[in-house]
């Protein structure tokens, strides 16, 4: 009797240390998994072997999201998660373009610009619902009585439904993207990138990516017949920009305390006063107002593509309805391009060089703390 409690007894220890192990193993699996997709530098990792870890990470996310099939999250919005990612690879191939080489650069954006466009029908009716929702909102009193407006969303939403069911349903669309991502992510896999410490090697596509929004800037507040796609351009370029700094940043949390007192540490030993323009939060700081710049771009685009659908429905939500809403459609967008051209200018006010002389005293200062 003594014995096989002692034999049970055993075996229930076994069978909970194995379970502690196991759940150990998970945890240590996921903390790796969290670190590997953040969209950022790790305290002390050199930048170029840095977002090579960011790009593995997030090709891992978006395979991860398209070939999930007991998700918690809806399928359409995983679809659309994976579209985000495929947006931040873009971003990130374009930074290393210069490490990569640029036969293979353009190889890569190839591939992820063609599967963005080829899980982009849900999402585009998505927007427009959202839109015409969010103008409904804004002027309930102007809209939310008329009828035609609740036929035209009624429209929508079924297009919306149709779109969802008809990419989901297209099992052959989804099975290429994801045998172009895996391909993507075993070529990543396998490049070794040159051990360097600074951002020197980064330094020209940042440059690129910067000078490219300025000039699409300057020719989205020049007022020519061609605005619309001018500014549509400058977004794309806002959106590098801001997932640019992002990758570029440090996410160090429990340092973050720290940081302003052992900048004026680092300035005053060094014989120079402490200042926001050469304080490490530079880059987040970029990344910050690039974001807000491209959200507010990005309203002004979805209000476009959405008048376009107004003219295009004719008289079929009725004339004065018709009149009301590209009425309120075009002050919208003239509000936001407005404030959009005001802050561009803000951000866009250096010139390239300037711009990568404070990046670069921002991750001398950083390795100094």
């Amino acid at each position: 009797m003594g014995l096989a409690v002692g034999v049970a007894a055993t075996a229930a220890l076994s069978v909970g240390l194995a379970v502690a192990i196991a759940e150990r193993d998970r945890r240590a699996e996921r903390a790796r998994r969290t670190r590997d997709r953040k969209l950022s530098l790790l305290p002390g990792e050199p930048p170029v072997q840095g977002l090579r870890r960011v790009l593995l990470g997030q090709l891992d996310l978006a395979i991860e999201l398209l070939a999930a099939q007991n998700s918690s999250m809806p399928t359409a919005e995983a679809v659309h998660e994976t579209r985000k990612a495929l947006k931040r690879l873009r971003t990130l191939v374009k930074l290393l373009e210069d490490e990569l080489g640029a036969q293979a650069a353009a190889r890569e954006q190839a591939l992820l610009r063609d599967a963005g466009r080829r899980l982009a029908g849900a999402r585009d009716a998505e927007v427009m619902v959202s839109t015409l929702e969010a103008l409904l909102q804004r002027h309930p009193r102007k809209l939310a009585h008329r009828a035609g407006v609740s036929r035209l969303r009624g429209r929508l939403l079924a297009e919306r439904e149709q779109a969802t069911v008809r990419l989901l349903g297209d099992h052959a669309v989804r099975a290429q993207v994801l045998s172009d991502l895996r391909g993507a992510r075993a070529r990543m896999a396998a490049w070794t990138p040159a051990a360097r410490e600074g951002i020197q090697s980064l330094e020209p596509a940042l440059k690129r990516l910067y000078g490219q929004g300025r000039r699409r800037h300057l020719r989205a507040s020049q007022g020519r017949r061609d605005r619309v796609a001018a500014m549509h351009r400058w977004r794309k370029s806002v959106k590098d920009l801001r997932y640019a700094a992002e990758a570029l940043s440090r996410s160090d949390p429990a340092a973050e305390s720290r940081t302003t007192a052992a900048a004026a540490r680092v300035m005053a030993r060094a014989g120079r006063r402490s200042s926001k323009r050469n304080a490490p939060d530079l880059i987040p700081k970029l990344a910050r107002r690039a974001d807000r710049l491209g959200e507010m771009l990005g309203e002004e685009h979805d209000l476009v593509v959405l008048a376009e659908r107004v003219r295009a429905e004719g008289h079929g939500c009725g004339r004065g309805t018709r009149r009301a809403l590209l009425k309120l459609i075009d002050r919208r967008r003239k509000r936001l391009r407005r404030r959009a051209l005001q802050d561009g200018a803000r951000l866009y006010g250096r010139r390239p060089k300037q711009l990568l002389r404070r990046v670069r005293r921002a991750h001398a200062l950083e390795a100094r703390l």
